[in-house]
């Protein structure tokens, strides 16, 4: 499979799940919209309206039988990747997408949905940092950096990260003129209020938070998804 520029029309399917975090999804769809000559959809398994973690419904654009084939795959995450990574059906369709696609790609801890797929293993890859590890569970390599590369996977750390992956793979397709033309049409030059938002930085009564946070609206995340890890043959 030759993974140079792609110039003809393009094919962007995002998976939608329950409880996903929209702007994992919705962040890089912005960004991945301004490809040009592109068609992106929204997949799920069915039609319906699919709940977030934002307490808003998303609504999907194709099911898994609409579309078998992509030249972009993205998983999203956020605290519904687990039943994500326990339905049959949704692994099934990333696999076979991602099998076939140009750019294998996700964001936050939707890269462990592409590891239970099977997609990962051997390759580089981020993740949100409160799991990043767990990518070994798939015989990935976790890094610790906000977008990683590894051949035609392209795979983005926590939430926000979606938006610089996105930009750094518009530039991988269409090339840099192109991406710094869509960033500036996003008008995107953060500038965060604190300086908080990686584990190196914020304070430890911050994380201390963050993990008791986690621990009340997931608890034990890290035992289900070694057990999934073992369901699905690692």
């Amino acid at each position: 499979m030759s993974h140079d520029i792609i110039t003809d029309d393009l094919r962007v399917a995002f998976l939608l799940f329950p409880n996903v975090t929209q702007l994992d999804l919705t962040g890089p769809a912005q960004v991945l919209a301004r490809l040009g000559r592109s068609r992106l959809d929204l997949v799920a398994s069915t039609l319906d309206p699919v709940p977030t973690d934002a307490g808003f419904a998303i609504m999907p654009t194709a099911t898994f039988d609409d579309v078998a084939a992509a030249d972009i795959l993205c998983v999203p995450g956020g605290f519904g990747t687990h039943d994500a990574i326990a339905d049959d059906a949704t692994i099934d369709w990333v696999r076979r997408v991602g099998e076939g696609a140009t750019w294998v790609t996700s964001v936050c801890t939707g890269s462990l949905v592409l590891g239970a797929a099977g997609l990962l293993n051997g390759y580089r890859a981020g993740c949100h940092w409160a799991q990043r590890d767990m990518l070994r569970l798939f015989g990935a390599v976790p890094v610790a950096e906000r977008v990683v590369i590894d051949r035609n996977r392209v795979t983005g750390g926590g939430v926000t990260a979606g938006i610089d992956f996105a930009l750094r793979l518009t530039a991988l397709i269409r090339g840099q003129a192109h991406a710094e033309l869509v960033q500036l049409s996003l008008e995107y030059d953060p500038a965060p209020p604190f300086d908080a938002g990686s584990p190196e930085r914020a304070s430890p009564a911050t994380i201390a938070a963050y993990e008791q946070r986690v621990a009340q609206l997931a608890p034990g995340r890290d035992e289900r998804l070694r057990a999934l890890a073992a369901k699905r043959g690692f």
